[in-house]
């Protein structure tokens, strides 16, 4: 378990950087900005996370005949505490975050003795590459933030990729398509901060005769200041100067950045991470955030489901019909009226009690796991309509 201290100890917090920015054959490498330091990309992609961090994962057993839901209480416990550093929440938010800034988050399983899964860490790698061995096999070199390097076989890690393209093993890094963006951003935000530190400039002008020694003359600005620009002046703001010296107060002329030209370029960067202004800051509404949803956390959360499937289970548990499901409450996020209007779902058999009241942020209650259906929505019975229906017509038919 050598590998842990590479992994958890002497990483250096300072200097951490985990932004990827461009590959080189089947390898990539990590960037010396920060982007992850950017309040904007920061804000872009934390709606993202907590939302995959909020996902429960679920072992399900689909044998053809009947369901069962975390028959193995190992794997339970696996998802649950994938290791002991961190919760699974944890582990989700942090492999969503390297995701999405590095189009690359690996997670490593240690097994023991017999194959079986018994925890999970994140790979908190600088770079990786990948190897092959003699007979074939794919192993992933990884040089960690402290400089040390390991490989593991890929077989016993989780990948994520993002923007999978042009590369055979790893997605694509984020960073090189966004520099351009920050880099103009952070000339804004430089003009803007070069503002501020100008207001701050010289605001009078005092002429003294040129006789004057250097010293008289900063004495003299200096009992200027304190008699007329102080907010403690007795004289309220009048200024009085002798006949061989002149006052003359200067206009200062700010040069700030337009603020349609930053919305621009923040803009970009939301239409980059797939969000906009409502999703950053939780003002949207039931129908934003289902397209939000839809179109950045579910495809996310169906690759957790299949990375997590695959290398849990072997190819023949898998045909038992062992799974892994990552089940998202994205009904939380709902309007009360909609949560309420899901109480037909629960008459019909479609939702169970405890799964509505998990919307409603209420605890489960006994029993409340089976599915109910009312009286007037029970499965219709096509044999007993037929016969139904043939016994009222020969009725009729006896009356004539």
């Amino acid at each position: 378990m050598g590998w842990l201290r590479n992994l958890f100890s002497g990483r250096p917090d300072r200097g951490s950087r985990i932004e990827m920015v461009t590959q080189y054959g089947e390898s990539y490498y990590a960037w010396n900005g920060k982007l992850y330091q950017s309040d904007i990309v920061r804000a872009c992609i934390r709606p993202k996370t907590q939302a995959i961090g909020k996902i429960i994962g679920k072992h399900i057993r689909d044998s053809g005949k009947d369901i069962k839901v975390n028959p193995e209480p190992y794997i339970k416990f696996l998802l649950e505490e994938p290791n002991p550093y961190m919760t699974g929440q944890m582990l989700q938010e942090k492999l969503a975050n390297q995701l999405a800034l590095n189009g690359n988050a690996f997670a490593l399983i240690i097994r023991d003795d017999n194959g079986v899964p018994q925890e999970i860490y994140p790979v908190p790698a600088s770079t990786a590459e990948a190897l092959y061995g003699k007979d074939g096999t794919l192993y992933i070199k990884f040089t960690f933030l402290n400089g040390n390097t390991n490989t593991f076989a890929y077989t016993d890690l989780i990948h994520l990729r993002r923007d999978y393209y042009d590369r055979d093993i790893f997605g694509t890094g984020q960073v090189e398509a966004l520099t351009q963006i920050m880099e103009c951003i952070g000339t804004l935000d430089q003009g803007i901060v070069k503002a501020v530190k100008s207001s701050g400039r010289i605001r009078w002008l005092l002429k003294l005769p040129s006789a004057t020694r250097p010293e008289d003359t900063k004495k003299a600005a200096k009992r200027f200041a304190e008699d007329y620009l102080s907010t403690e002046s007795e004289t309220m703001g009048v200024a009085g100067v002798s006949s061989n010296a002149e006052a003359t107060q200067i206009t200062p002329h700010d040069v700030v950045p337009e603020s349609e030209l930053m919305k621009e370029q923040i803009d970009r960067v939301y239409a980059f991470f797939n969000t906009n202004e409502k999703i950053v800051k939780s003002q949207f509404t039931d129908e934003e955030w289902n397209a939000y949803y839809e179109a950045e956390v579910e495809p996310v959360i169906i690759q957790f489901s299949n990375a997590w499937t695959q290398r849990l289970f072997t190819r023949r548990e898998r045909g038992y019909g062992n799974k892994i499901v990552f089940e998202a409450a994205n009904l939380q996020c709902a309007s009360l009226n909609t949560k309420l209007a899901l109480q037909q779902m629960v008459d019909r058999g479609a939702m169970t009690p405890n799964e509505w009241r998990a919307t409603m942020n209420l605890a489960p209650l006994p029993g409340g796991d089976k599915p109910i259906r009312r009286l007037d929505t029970q499965v219709v019975n096509e044999k007993e309509v037929i016969i139904s229906g043939k016994s009222k017509g020969s009725g009729k038919h006896s009356a004539k």
